[in-house]
């Protein structure tokens, strides 16, 4: 495309702000493909944003196998129910939240961080799309507290962009108070997903793997734990007000 466009890897990298030795690293295939760079160059190729979207089917392949039919179901879901009492529901976060529970595992890359962050920013589409499902998310009051001074910038964007998200007629975020105690969504987080033909598929997330959930016995399990962890949140309005507490403790 750069060829058919007359460009040398000089010129077009003037045109992308990289330089020539970028531009030729990521051609030759020696350095892992950026979605800045192929943002610029589907700018100044007039591309139509191609190569953005061949840069989202290679990350889609590069799913784990096993996360595949949930990204399948989330994509085509009408209704989605999450739960978890550790993090932000992933279609929820912001992308600096994002990275920063991603480098959690000190086994990943920086490219490999920045590839899983912008995978699981490209999720989240599927809530901008013209007509989104309704999302219910249920989250435990200690994700807005769990962190230290190092993140108060951090945790303040992203309990605002609950706010904000909740804002949506669509959305809805629902908080286990602290004092609640023990309840049955501290076994683990989990979600569900409704089709256009209303049947269910759920998915159930562990530290090296996930399974995804669709006989009918134990989605009926996961149906059922959910709405016990739904009863034992608040509702919506009471809950944006703990948000917004949330936010003025961390100013």
């Amino acid at each position: 495309m750069r060829l058919a466009a007359g460009l040398n890897q000089e010129e077009f990298g003037k045109q992308v702000h990289y330089s020539a030795s970028m531009v030729s690293s990521v051609e030759t295939g020696t350095r892992p493909f950026d979605r800045q760079f192929l943002s610029r160059a589907d700018e100044v190729l007039h591309s139509g944003g191609l190569l953005v979207s061949l840069l989202r089917i290679m990350e889609k392949e590069g799913q784990p196998s096993w996360f595949r039919p949930w990204l399948e179901a989330e994509r085509a879901a009408r209704q989605l129910r999450c739960f978890h009492p550790g993090l932000v529901p992933a279609l929820l976060q912001t992308e600096n939240y994002a990275r920063a529970v991603i480098r959690c595992d000190d086994l990943l890359t920086d490219d490999e961080v920045e590839r899983k962050v912008a995978a699981r920013m490209d999720r989240q589409a599927v809530l901008h799309q013209p007509d989104p499902p309704q999302l219910i998310a249920v989250i435990d009051e200690a994700i807005l507290h769990r962190t230290d001074e190092g993140y108060r910038g951090l945790m303040t964007r992203q309990i605002d962009h609950l706010v904000v998200m909740t804002e949506r007629p669509q959305i809805s975020v629902h908080v286990i108070p602290r004092l609640t105690g023990f309840h049955v969504g501290m076994s683990g987080p989990f979600a569900l997903a409704r089709g256009l033909d209303g049947s269910w598929v759920g998915t159930l997330e562990s530290q090296l793997a996930g399974t995804t959930i669709d006989s009918e016995g134990d989605l009926a399990s996961l149906l059922a734990r959910w709405e016990s962890v739904r009863n034992d949140a608040l509702p919506r309005r009471q809950s944006m007000e703990l948000l917004k507490e949330a936010v003025t403790s961390w100013t």
